[in-house]
């Protein structure tokens, strides 16, 4: 990928739910903070009271769980801060979009990002598409904005399921390379997230993650990648 963010300057990660920002981009927040950026990661959903099998009591702890889980993750990656908001899980498309919209405008005052990454708008994840949309929002190239680039990132079990979206599908065209390193902060991190995590076939397994690198990798001629499909970009 071309060098398009000054490392003095701030990248915005934006997320749905506590692990989505580790699974779309995380060895690529390692990186940053191994060039010098500064890297904030905001996730707006609590991600755990649309779960039916969990009693009231259950999902409490659940919400105080993940909350701690995404702190965690945040530290073994080096981001700078981790914002965590309680909007309720998946039904992120009742709620006003400027709700989210406000919410997302209020850390990027704060944090003036160069680059800002978050999710594809064609993911079966309903939160997911409504949080690409008011990140599409909250950048919109207004006089004094910092953003000069931003990117959606694939999240394993949402991004590849889109069957009824195919033309909406997730169509990468940057591509991150990254490290055995940086794969293993990757990995380091979603141990912290180990209730969200499932044994292999399925997509948010440890081995799918490392074999997704490896093909995202192989597409773009490097041994492992991160791969991200532009939003937006404004010439420097």
């Amino acid at each position: 990928m071309r060098k398009n963010v000054s490392f003095d300057e701030r990248v915005l990660v934006v997320a749905a739910h506590p692990d989505d920002e580790v699974l779309g981009c995380g060895a690529s927040i390692a990186w940053h903070r191994e060039q010098g950026a500064k890297v904030w990661v905001l996730v707006l959903g609590e991600g755990v009271t649309s779960r039916k099998e969990l009693s009231n009591p259950q999902k409490t702890k659940g919400v105080a769980g993940l909350r701690k889980a995404a702190l965690k993750a945040g530290k073994i990656l080096g981001a700078e801060r981790v914002i965590l908001k309680e909007f309720p899980d998946q039904v992120f498309d009742r709620l006003p979009l400027l709700a989210l919209v406000h919410a997302i405008e209020e850390v990027m005052r704060a944090c003036r990002p160069a680059l800002v990454y978050t999710h594809h708008w064609g993911d079966v994840n309903v939160d997911h598409r409504k949080v690409a949309e008011a990140v599409e929002a909250a950048i919109r190239p207004m006089p004094g904005s910092s953003v000069r680039t931003a990117l959606s990132f694939e999240v394993p079990s949402s991004t590849e399921w889109n069957f009824a979206k195919r033309k909406k599908g997730f169509s990468p065209n940057v591509f991150r390379p990254i490290s055995k390193a940086h794969l293993e902060k990757k990995l380091a991190a979603l141990r912290a997230y180990a209730s969200e995590m499932r044994p292999f076939p399925h997509p948010r397994s440890r081995e799918y993650v490392k074999a997704l690198a490896r093909v995202r990798g192989g597409q773009s001629g490097f041994d492992l990648a991160e791969a991200f499909e532009l939003i937006y970009q404004r010439a420097a």
